[in-house]
């Protein structure tokens, strides 16, 4: 019992000491020991990481769901840990209101045919766009959401202790220079040699945390990379959705009789909008072996076959086609008779059609 009296006296007083001393340094009655230079900029560029790495995080979930009460929603089965229930999101619903458009007018007419095509390529880039919110949430939000509750908390948490540590050692310097009697000094003295060890060592402590924010820049941008692979993708995905409905699409007529049988005059039969590779807006000076654009146009007029490198991956839509992976280098031919946006892919005993989008020939 006495013995709990005297610790919680002691905790009393050394409280009662860092108060003391904090008023005085804000009044500037009393003198501060200063951190050096180097662990300064350690935390000056923890800080910063942490509300960067706050703010990229804010804006990539605006980015991936703009709608807030869905975000606030989500959050909240997060906090709960449990599933948030599925939704369409818009390009799914836009979809399946064209399809449903188009069978009410009927699949056999131009019109409702058309709906329908449309609306089967919007459910598809409404399945990419899960797909790419899904990963960049796995490689990219989680990694710097595990940061800033993990390592980071961690950090503030020595930080604040390396302050106490701080107060205690210029508290016992005043209380050095305010002894006068012999006896009183040697404790003071012992004092400030206890708590200069202790601040020192929380130092250390504290500078090998910040350190390591190093490995999370370098964490970081692996992750970063991984985000882009997947914006990368999902958009080259879109990109040969739209291109495939818009080859169907050309097939419609563009002018039809209204109700009242009155014709109506087209400007133009048909917007033709041309197919460009991707990777055509994205030259790449380390790529020197390329072949120029018109390797496929001379492909296409020979029997042989030729090297490719595939740009993206690539998802075979079905049997007759050859799934492929970025930077692999594939044998590819023209066939006879197959679209001109398309080659017959071969790797080892595999074999289908491959977009010529995804491809670039090598000498």
């Amino acid at each position: 019992m006495d013995f709990n009296v005297k610790r919680l006296a002691a905790d009393a007083g050394t409280f009662l000491s860092r108060a003391v001393q904090f008023t005085e340094e804000k009044l500037g009655q009393a003198e501060k020991t200063e951190l050096d230079a180097h662990l300064e900029n350690l935390l000056m560029r923890a800080e910063n990481t942490k509300q960067w790495t706050e703010r990229i995080m804010k804006q990539t979930e605006v980015l991936l769901q703009p709608n807030p009460n869905v975000r606030l929603e989500e959050f909240v089965y997060e906090k709960l840990e449990k599933k948030a229930p599925t939704r369409m999101n818009n390009h799914e619903l836009l979809g399946q209101s064209m399809m449903e458009a188009g069978n009410e007018f009927g699949p056999g007419t131009a019109y409702g045919n058309a709906l329908i095509k449309c609306g089967e390529t919007e459910k598809q880039i409404g399945g990419a766009e899960r797909e790419l919110i899904q990963t960049s949430a796995i490689n990219f939000l989680t990694p710097f959401r595990n940061f800033l509750e993990g390592d980071f908390k961690t950090i503030l948490k020595e930080r604040k202790l390396l302050q106490v540590k701080r107060l205690d050692l210029d508290a016992a310097k005043t209380r050095l220079k305010k002894a006068r009697m012999t006896d009183a000094r040697a404790a003071a003295e012992q004092e400030l040699r206890m708590t200069q060890s202790e601040f020192d060592r929380q130092a250390e402590i504290t500078r090998l945390l910040l350190e390591g924010v190093s490995s999370t820049h370098a964490h970081h941008l692996r992750c970063l990379n991984d985000f882009v692979e997947a914006q990368t993708t999902y958009y080259a995905q879109c990109y040969q959705y739209m291109v495939d409905l818009q080859k169907q699409l050309g097939s419609f007529p563009s002018s039809f009789s209204n109700n009242n049988q009155s014709s109506v005059s087209a400007g133009a039969s048909s917007i033709s909008v041309p197919t460009i590779p991707v990777s055509a807006s994205l030259p790449n000076p380390s790529r020197g072996n390329s072949a120029p654009s018109g390797g496929f146009h001379e492909l296409r007029g020979s029997s042989g076959s030729r090297k490719a490198r595939v740009l993206y991956d690539y998802d075979a839509a079905s049997s007759s086609e050859l799934s492929l992976l970025a930077d692999e280098v594939i044998a590819v031919s023209s066939v006879p008779g197959m679209d001109s946006d398309w080659l017959m892919g071969e790797r080892g005993s595999q074999k289908g059609k491959v977009p010529i989008t995804y491809l670039e020939l090598l000498n």
